[in-house]
């Protein structure tokens, strides 16, 4: 993200052009910027509170899918995530003009997918309906929302929180984590040995 923001103070606009304007999605706008907006910040303490929690909470969800097809999965699954948010906040908000930038809604679908693994070892996933997924979920969406009507957090100051994003994202990603992490795992082989190598019994 650090390196993204870096290259976006290089452009003329300064990345203006790769926003999302929810009014795109009615009036046959910029729609790409549905994917851009989330490689776009706003400031320095906007990208890097966004790739610090970027890292705190994808580690776990890329450890469920590792190697090379992991790798490729767990992308796909952040922008994925990044991209349901953008038109999820476009829906909320059909006729604004308002700029959407940054990875937020992303990041908040990295968090919704780590919590389903709060204290498991095992890799496996708590279930939706877990009061450990739903008590912290709770408490992350209701700093969410007050952060969001509040309009605070350090170094956004004027700026709007879109905090419907955030809260899409989480949804995408408590949602999508379970079949995402069954397509993109090792598959186990069809036939295991036993230890001592013995000859399988019929």
């Amino acid at each position: 993200m650090p390196v993204f923001y870096w290259i976006q103070t290089q452009l003329p606009d300064g990345g203006l052009s790769l926003a999302f304007r929810p009014s795109s999605l009615w009036d046959g706008g910029w729609w790409p910027g549905l994917l851009t907006s989330m490689f776009v910040h706003g400031n320095w303490p906007h990208v890097g509170m966004n790739a610090i929690l970027g890292l705190a909470f994808g580690a776990p969800v890329a450890r469920l899918m590792p190697e090379a097809r992991g790798t490729a999965g767990f992308l796909a699954f952040y922008m994925v995530c990044g991209l349901l948010a953008t038109a999820g906040y476009g829906l909320v908000h059909p006729a604004s003009y308002d700029v959407l930038v940054g990875a937020s809604g992303a990041v908040f679908g990295l968090m919704g997918a780590a919590l389903r693994l709060l204290g498991r070892r095992s890799g496996r996933l708590r279930p939706l309906n877990d009061r450990r997924f739903l008590t912290p979920a709770a408490a992350i969406m209701g700093v969410n929302v007050a952060v969001g009507l509040l309009g605070f957090a350090p170094g956004m100051e004027g700026a709007r929180i879109a905090w419907e994003a955030h809260a899409f994202g989480f949804l995408a990603g408590a949602l999508l984590i379970g079949p995402w992490a069954k397509a993109f795992r090792p598959r186990p082989e069809a036939f295991d040995s036993p230890p001592d190598l013995r000859d399988p019994e019929a």
